[in-house]
């Protein structure tokens, strides 16, 4: 059976619902891995970074799973399965309510109601307006990035945009300051740490 129709899902613009001893009943996501490809490398490994943005509707779990799965077969089978990064970047925690309808053929015989009402918490998702996959990897795997996030629009409702960043990899640098700053970065797996000049002499 198919995923619920949009216009019986309660579309939320103003303050997030999320689980509470107010809100139960609510089923947990399903999706539990949210790194993919190769999580230990280092961050002057993949200094590329791209970013796909979803800036309407409001995407389930299933749909950030269905994403996640598609960019790393993609990228498995075009470039192997250690020359890439794939990052999840958002939890969903959000609660959508839904007005429970049949949605079967012959349904408007038997059961009718108003669209788009408040319902009853069913499943979750993220807010939109936000970067919600992300991959990072070499220079030369730009177009396979591009190709790869691409095909992941097909899997999310609405409009997205995909950006290719201009920070370094999955940091919060610049690339013309990433370079100039190496002496005051320690790396950290796949991020780096600032050290600052201040601070106590023995450090």
């Amino acid at each position: 059976m198919g995923c619920r129709l949009a216009h019986c899902c309660w579309y939320c613009k103003n303050k997030l619902y999320s689980k509470s001893r107010f809100c139960q009943g609510v089923s947990d996501a399903k999706i539990r891995i949210f790194d993919l490809g190769r999580k230990k490398a280092k961050v002057d490994e993949s200094p590329l970074c791209g970013h796909i943005v979803i800036d309407e509707d409001q995407p389930s779990f299933e749909a950030l799973e269905a994403a996640q799965i598609c960019a790393n077969k993609y990228m498995v089978k075009s470039r192997g399965k250690d020359v890439f990064h794939i990052r999840v970047r958002l939890h969903p925690f959000h609660v959508l309510h839904i007005n429970k309808m049949w949605s079967c053929a012959g349904a408007d015989r038997l059961q009718t109601g108003m669209q788009g009402a408040f319902g009853k918490p069913g499943t979750v998702a993220v807010h939109r307006g936000q970067a919600m996959v992300s991959m990072g990897t070499n220079l030369h795997n730009k177009e396979h990035v591009i190709e790869a996030l691409c095909r992941v629009k097909f899997k999310f409702p609405g409009c997205q945009k995909i950006h290719i960043s201009k920070k370094w990899g999955f940091t919060k640098f610049n690339v013309d300051k990433f370079n100039k700053m190496a002496k005051s970065l320690i790396l950290d797996s796949c991020g780096v740490k600032y050290i600052p000049n201040r601070g106590p002499l023995d450090k």
